[in-house]
């Protein structure tokens, strides 16, 4: 996902140092070749020598060093970059960069960037609200670098507030966020929904079915790394949902539909991936529930039709896409539903073959658009989010 990438590491000193070993592993996993700068004081936390042993590259320290490749090393490095991380941030460093003070290596070549910069502020909580602080932080915001706000928790000296540095996953994927694709969704606004809806029959049952929430939520992280703002409408799902997106819990298909109806217009993009149960009880009242033979007999009507309501209600310049879930006749009936539906684009998904479905990590899926079917070989849901997405950028 990085290959060819150069992320620079801006160490400073914090005890949160010692995360950044894992985030260079997992930078060089991705492909990515991966430069590690440490200011003096970040040398009192973690060994130089861990960093060039996991990059194959010298860490970086003096700016007057002689012992390395280029004549002049930190406008080299950042003619070079991709993007910037520095994380963690101490209050020194912040300080330093948001007023032009450059003297040493990594605050010299920070200010020879011209690619993304991405600041992870970690220190005391006291020192985090300092208002000096919030101000320099505040102009960093304002020239253009990401700020990674800190996570809320016990501290290094025992304290408890926010200032710790986010996980090594969330700083990776902000790194992802900046530099891992193309940014083709750019200024587009995507609404997808995922999970299962439930539909209450008493307090303690529901009607719902098998989604994981998986296909959806791979088409937001995609859309997400491709530069678009996300919306994520999200039923019930045992996954995590994906980080740096916009997530909205609901529970029925009616709440889903409250919510993606009331909103719909100001998106450019929907993908209407959640699994919403077909049936909803007419009431949830013990006394209209009839039992019969030891079970339930219930008086149902169907759930609200979200898909055609999308498609009747279709601004002109939007794009809508959804999911056809078939045991037989799949892509007749996703074709019909296309057209029944108004939409732009349906992703039909075999229920019957390996590899394909509710819960798996892959997927096999047809694309059906007015212009004809595009299948997919196997492949992960998230590469298949992004042919998906490939094909609808195309029609935005």
């Amino acid at each position: 996902m990085l290959t060819g990438k150069t992320i620079i590491l801006g160490v400073s000193g914090s005890i949160a140092a010692y995360k950044i070993p894992n985030l260079a592993r997992m930078l060089k996993k991705l492909g990515a070749d991966v430069q590690v700068i440490m200011t003096k004081n970040a040398e009192n936390f973690i060994n130089p020598i861990t960093f060039e042993t996991l990059t194959g590259n010298k860490c970086l320290v003096d700016t007057f060093d002689r012992n390395f490749q280029y004549s002049v090393e930190h406008v080299a490095l950042a003619k070079r970059a991709d993007a910037v991380m520095i994380a963690p941030a101490s209050a020194d460093v912040i300080g330093k960069i948001a007023c032009g003070i450059a003297d040493d290596m990594l605050t010299t070549t920070v200010m020879a960037c011209p690619c993304k910069k991405i600041v992870s502020p970690a220190m005391n909580h006291n020192m985090y609200h300092n208002p000096i602080v919030q101000d320099n932080i505040k102009r960093l915001s304002a020239f253009g670098y990401e700020i990674i706000s800190p996570d809320s928790g016990m501290l290094a000296n025992g304290d408890s507030g926010d200032g710790r540095m986010p996980e090594e996953s969330v700083l990776l994927e902000y790194i992802l966020k900046a530099c891992a694709f193309p940014k083709d969704l750019a200024g587009k606004s995507v609404l997808i929904t995922a999970g299962a809806t439930r539909e209450a029959i008493d307090p303690v049952r529901f009607i719902t079915n098998h989604s994981t929430g998986k296909m959806g939520f791979a088409l937001a992280r995609a859309a997400m790394l491709r530069g678009a703002h996300v919306t994520l409408v999200s039923g019930h799902t045992e996954a995590e949902p994906p980080l740096l997106v916009d997530v909205i819990p609901v529970t029925s298909a009616q709440d889903m539909a409250d919510v993606v109806l009331s909103v719909s217009d100001n998106y450019d993009i929907i993908i209407k991936a959640a699994a919403v149960a077909d049936y909803t009880p007419v009431t949830a009242a013990p006394g209209k529930i009839k039992k019969a033979d030891g079970g339930l007999t219930l008086e149902l009507r169907r759930t609200v039709d979200i898909l055609a309501e999308l498609g009747r209600t279709k601004r002109p310049g939007q794009v809508v896409c959804g999911f056809s879930m078939e045991t037989e006749n799949l892509l007749e009936n996703s074709l019909r539903k296309l057209i029944e539906k108004n939409c732009d684009m349906i992703c039909a998904n075999s229920l019957t073959q390996a590899g394909s479905g509710f819960g798996a990590d892959t997927n096999i899926i047809t694309l059906i658009t007015c212009d004809g079917e595009i299948p997919l070989e196997i492949m992960t849901k998230f590469d298949a989010a992004n042919k998906i997405l490939d094909v609808l950028a195309a029609m935005g």
